[in-house]
């Protein structure tokens, strides 16, 4: 993400949380619009019984003379990712704020960003930054587990979402596939063309 393009959209399956998070800050504070897609599947280093521990405990954290008045805790994992994300940048900052502004974050992948080509963060992929044999938990677990009741919604729109592009997909190839056989033909038909021409006819 070296150049600036007009909108960056990243897919969150096998990213680790956190350094997506400082990665994607970085970057918009830099100027980058950016659209993070898929993030129940992030992933957080460590077994799943400990985060769910570490997360009740952040649950507890309150004011107790009016609860209402926060702090806020969210269930959903694109606002779990977008609060750790928060926290790497100045949002109280005009600077920060429209940083922060540049940034959105869904889960599943929405109507506009399901036609878009999605990319990936080595530098904050798990496979490549976890060592092998590590335990993590998937954020969209974790969300289910502590109140998030949108999991088996966006579980049915991902599998729609997915048997749509598999259709799109071989439908392509095909047309592909149809374009290249015509191609193939041609040369064929242009080669008799120049063995029969060569020959005088």
């Amino acid at each position: 993400m070296s150049s600036f393009d007009k909108v960056v959209v990243i897919d969150g399956k096998g990213h680790l949380l956190g350094r997506l998070a400082s990665i994607v800050a970085k970057q918009a504070l830099n100027g980058q619009k950016i659209v993070v897609v898929r993030c129940e599947e992030l992933n957080i280093a460590g077994p799943f019984f400990r985060n769910k521990l570490r997360y009740h405990a952040h649950l507890r954290k309150r004011c107790i003379v009016n609860p209402a008045k926060g702090a806020f805790h969210f269930r959903a994992p694109s606002r779990i990712f977008y609060k750790a994300l928060r926290g790497m940048i100045p949002h109280k900052t005009p600077r920060g704020a429209a940083a922060l502004a540049r940034v959105k974050v869904f889960e599943g992948v929405p109507a506009p960003w399901d036609r878009v080509k999605r990319m990936v963060v080595p530098a904050a992929l798990r496979v490549l930054r976890l060592k092998p044999g590590r335990k993590f938990t998937r954020v969209g677990r974790l969300s289910h587990e502590v109140g998030w009741k949108y999991a088996d919604v966006v579980a049915k729109l991902e599998d729609k979402r997915k048997t749509r592009g598999t259709a799109t997909y071989q439908a392509a190839a095909k047309k592909v596939a149809k374009v290249q056989a015509a191609q193939n033909k041609d040369k064929t038909v242009a080669s008799i063309q120049k063995e029969l021409s060569a020959l005088g006819h």
